[in-house]
């Protein structure tokens, strides 16, 4: 009987996927220490000016010691400006309310561009982009003609209702549920008698709910980092959000530039702890809106 010698068989081992960290090469590595350095620094100097005293500014040689005076500082803020925590609560308020509402108005509207068929459709999604193309301060006179004319002045309703929807959240979600719903599964759900609002509730808004968490996050932040329309629109030191009690720490005569950094380490502290428990989730949301499919 005749024998079929096979002879030895090799088996390869799966490669490894070799991590993107370990391919970079040491400039690259440089770059990134250089450019993180920058980024940092101004923090850095802030809390280091804050906390040593106005002295510092005039220094030849200055210190690159946080001093001990930073928490004596962060108490002279609430002591020139009794509304400081208040003025806190009141972003951290308009800030929630406004994240919320952008992402299921701008989830519900992008649903709607990116899966239903009606007339006009696209007209309507490039108006919404080409409103995208148009600075937002020309819109500041007549919104406030329209905010005061609704008796809205000098309340956080002039902050929020603005704001509870834009065309760049329509056009990230419209983008997002295009990519990442497939249209076999609405179909399906749509032939077992689900209705249109149920579809977006059941199916649509638990696919893109990590790329609705980064539409809300980064509405949050531009509550909290935004002057000039709180400015116009509120006279209260109550009614004040953190920016513009930073604003109110300014002497009209001299600078106590601690007591200014004091403040602004105040307002810029929140977010860095925000994003140290949310940053993953933040670059994995921003990562999924960028890859198709």
């Amino acid at each position: 009987m005749s024998t079929l010698d096979l002879g030895e068989v090799v088996v390869k081992a799966p490669k490894r996927k070799v991590p993107r960290w370990r391919k970079m090469s040491p400039l690259s590595y440089i770059l990134l220490t250089l450019v993180g350095f920058i980024s940092v620094f101004p923090f850095y100097w802030m809390v280091i000016v804050a906390s040593n005293g106005n002295e510092e500014i005039s220094k030849e040689v200055p210190t690159l010691i946080i001093g001990p005076r930073l928490f004596e500082v962060i108490g002279h803020v609430f002591e020139a400006n009794e509304y400081f925590g208040i003025s806190m609560w009141n972003t951290v308020f308009v800030g929630t309310i406004v994240a919320a509402a952008q992402v299921f108005f701008s989830s519900v509207a992008g649903f709607a561009f990116a899966k239903l068929n009606f007339k006009g459709r696209k007209f309507l999604v490039l108006f919404v982009i080409g409103t995208m193309m148009l600075p937002s301060q020309l819109g500041i006179i007549p919104l406030y003609m329209l905010v005061a004319s609704l008796g809205w002045m000098n309340t956080l309703t002039a902050l929020i209702v603005p704001a509870l929807v834009t065309a760049f959240g329509v056009f990230w979600m419209r983008q997002i549920i295009d990519a990442q719903v497939p249209n076999e599964l609405l179909e399906a759900a749509s032939i077992d008698g689900a209705g249109v609002f149920l579809i977006y509730w059941r199916i649509v808004f638990p696919l893109i709910l990590q790329s609705g968490f980064v539409l809300g996050l980064f509405s949050f932040l531009a509550v909290w980092n935004d002057f000039l329309w709180p400015l116009l629109v509120l006279n209260d030191p109550q009614q004040f959000t953190v920016q513009v009690a930073v604003n109110q720490l300014q002497s009209a005569y001299t600078i106590d530039y601690a007591l200014n950094l004091g403040g602004a380490f105040l307002a810029t502290a929140p977010l860095l702890v925000l994003f140290l428990f949310v940053g993953r989730k933040l670059v994995s949301g921003v990562m999924d809106g960028a890859v198709k499919g």
